[in-house]
Parts: structure tokens; C-alpha cells; sequence
């Protein structure tokens, strides 16, 4: 399998969710930074234009990262890191979706409409006016999600899985452009202290 890969959050989830799972990905590099995820040749494999994206075994191509991360869990055999049975399942799409809605979009965008304005400005509709505004929304979200990680190894409870690492690589993402998270949240610090370390965040 080979994964198109860029800078950014949304591949290195892909690159440490495959790590995880003890899975070699190809990595073919598209040039994020120049556009050429808005050219023909590579809309022709993801319409949407965004990084990254999977060719799986088949031959055909596989976009949206929590996409991706479920079809290399089912893949690759193991340990799952979306759980061992329908209620490990249900819950760990449960954690994923409110950490990717509540956290990660506002952030990303909070970036894309400010920071990143030069970059995203002739590429996407841009809200400059909305950016502190979502800053704010993925800040008070992880003062929730702190209060709720009291007492847990990870986001959910005692297992690793997609959630964690969705988040990691965000708020990794985050100290990077502006937005580091408050290190005084101690249940999220700690926690991510515990994921920093892991041989697979550098993935």
C-alpha cells in the first residue's frame, strides 16, 4: 500500500496510526505546500484535493484519515485500535468524533483562516473573521476533554486507539502554529507527555 503524503497533521495520523499497527506504507510525496493537491492528476485520486490519501490494495484510492485508519486496522490483523468487540467500537467512534469535530476542525481552521491565511486564501473559502472565534471553541474544548481524562491512561480509558492519536497529532500540529495547548490541563499534559514518548509519534 502506498500512502500520498504530505506535511500536516492529517498524514503524520495516518503515518502514527500505521506505526501502531506495524504496518510499512510507501510514502509518495505530494508537494502540499505548491498546490499540487489542487491539480488534475491528484483531484483525479481525491476529489476533495486534501492530504493524504491511500491506494489500497486493490489499486483504488481511499481519502478521509479516520477512513484510512479503520481500513489499515481491519488490514493489518492484531491488536485493533478501534476496539475488540461492537461496544469498543461504538465507543472509540464516539471519542474520535468529538475529538475531530470539537477539537481538530476548530483548531485546523482557526490556523487556516489566520496564520495560515497566505497559504489557504486562493485554495478554499476562508473566514479570517471566524478565526479567533474557533481558536477559542478547540480551547475550551480541551479544558472539557481534561475534566473528562481524570484518572485515564488515554482519552477514553485504559486503551490506546484512534482517538489518542488523532488528538496527538493535532495538538503536536498546534504548538507548531500558534495554538499550544495550556500545560497546566493536567489529565491532558500528562497524557500527552505519555504520548510524545512513544516510538510512533515520530512516525
Amino acid at each position: 500500500m502506498k500512502l500520498l503524503n504530505s506535511v500536516g497533521p492529517n498524514p503524520h495520523v495516518v503515518r502514527m496510526f500505521a506505526a501502531e499497527k506495524g504496518v510499512t506504507l510507501e510514502l509518495e510525496e505530494v508537494d502540499l505546500m505548491a498546490g499540487a493537491n489542487r491539480e488534475a492528476d491528484y483531484v483525479a485520486k481525491n476529489p476533495q484535493g486534501q492530504l493524504p490519501c491511500l491506494v489500497m490494495e486493490n489499486g483504488n484510492y481511499l481519502s478521509e484519515i479516520t477512513a484510512i485508519c479503520e481500513y489499515l486496522d481491519e488490514k493489518s490483523g492484531g491488536t485493533s485500535l478501534l476496539g475488540s468487540n461492537a461496544e469498543e467500537r461504538a465507543e472509540t467512534r464516539m471519542w474520535t468524533r468529538r475529538i475531530d469535530l470539537y477539537i481538530c476542525e476548530p483548531l485546523a481552521n482557526g490556523f487556516r483562516f489566520s496564520e495560515g491565511l497566505p497559504l489557504f486564501k486562493d485554495r478554499m473559502t476562508t473566514l479570517p473573521e471566524a478565526a479567533e472565534g474557533l481558536k477559542r471553541v478547540a480551547r475550551e474544548k480541551l479544558v472539557w476533554l481534561d475534566g473528562l481524562m481524570a484518572g485515564n491512561e488515554f482519552v477514553g480509558g485504559s486503551r490506546l486507539t484512534l482517538a489518542d492519536i488523532l488528538l496527538y497529532c493535532f495538538l503536536t500540529f498546534g504548538k507548531t502554529v500558534g495554538q499550544p495547548y495550556d500545560e497546566n490541563l493536567s489529565n491532558l499534559h500528562a497524557w500527552y507527555q505519555r504520548m510524545d514518548a512513544r516510538p510512533t509519534a515520530k512516525a
